[in-house]
């Protein structure tokens, strides 16, 4: 999608902090960290929400990598996944990605 910030973070158009790049997603830093460690793992194909993903290879690749980031962030006491969807998910950007968070005590119910 031409408009989708995601998709031209993911594409290199727009430049991040990136922490991990390959031919199917990108991983870089939130601009709002809501914790010490807060990236964000979105593909680079758009796909609107977890909701319109049709490819589970893609998703499994995107949580397979997690473990990756656990000691390049330095996560090792814990983190947390989250993939917000749609209105009352607080979906903010409307390209599926997913939120790594850690490096603090994280509460629940988180909202």
């Amino acid at each position: 999608m031409s408009d989708c910030i995601f998709c031209k973070i993911a594409n290199g158009e727009i430049p991040t902090n990136m922490v991990y790049e390959d031919e199917q997603m990108a991983i870089f830093h939130d601009v709002n960290p809501q914790a010490p460690v807060h990236v964000l793992m979105v593909p680079k194909k758009h796909i609107a929400s977890l909701t319109e993903a049709e490819d589970e290879g893609l998703l499994g690749h995107m949580l397979g990598k997690v473990k990756d980031l656990v000691p390049l962030l330095g996560l090792e006491n814990g983190y947390r996944v989250v993939i917000n969807c749609g209105e009352d998910g607080e979906q903010s950007v409307p390209h599926l990605h997913m939120h790594v968070l850690g490096r603090r005590k994280l509460t629940w119910p988180p909202g």
